[in-house]
């Protein structure tokens, strides 16, 4: 992934006013709906491989990989969102992401691109006792033939709800 987005806002912006700097997000589905995250917290993508799994954790914690010498906590967000069983395929992704200086992994159905978006492409999310609670979320992206759902991927993953406790898990 390249630093260079933080540095230069308006490279590959589709509105080039200055007052509207470009977002990118990765997008990813779950189910039929489609989620976006912070570019910029993505370290990398990896096909589905088994996992070991650590007795007594939640069922939406499928258990931990080694990526290069680092231990990874392995999330399936199907399971932790209640949408149904898991199918893994050759479509299936993790998502390694970065937070706060630790490293997870995110099960996602499949990753679609990378959105850039600007701020007045986004609407406040509604409070309507989804699986994602509003908190989670930065707000939804009408698009020409779908609606993006933005989540605040570090605020999820830092929730109590979560139970990760990231100053534990692993560092580099």
């Amino acid at each position: 992934m390249q630093d260079n987005a933080t540095s230069s806002p308006t490279s590959s912006v589709q509105d080039d006013s200055p007052s509207s700097p470009c977002l990118e997000f990765l997008s990813f589905t779950l189910g039929s709906e489609e989620y976006g995250i912070d570019i910029q917290r993505v370290q990398e993508l990896r096909g589905y491989e088994a996992v070991t799994r650590i007795a007594n954790a939640p069922e939406f914690m499928k258990g931990v990989m080694n990526l290069r010498g680092v231990i990874v906590p392995i999330i399936d967000m199907r399971m932790k969102f209640a949408l149904g069983s898991p199918v893994y395929d050759q479509f299936t992704v993790v998502i390694v992401i970065n937070i706060r200086g630790q490293t997870l992994g995110m099960v996602v159905d499949s990753v679609s691109d990378v959105t850039n978006l600007s701020q007045d492409q986004i609407r406040p999310a509604p409070e309507m006792g989804s699986s994602i609670d509003a908190d989670f979320l930065i707000g939804l992206a009408p698009l020409e033939d779908r609606m993006l759902i933005l989540m605040d991927i570090e605020r999820f993953m830092t929730s109590t709800d979560m139970g990760l406790n990231l100053s534990s898990l692993n560092t580099h």
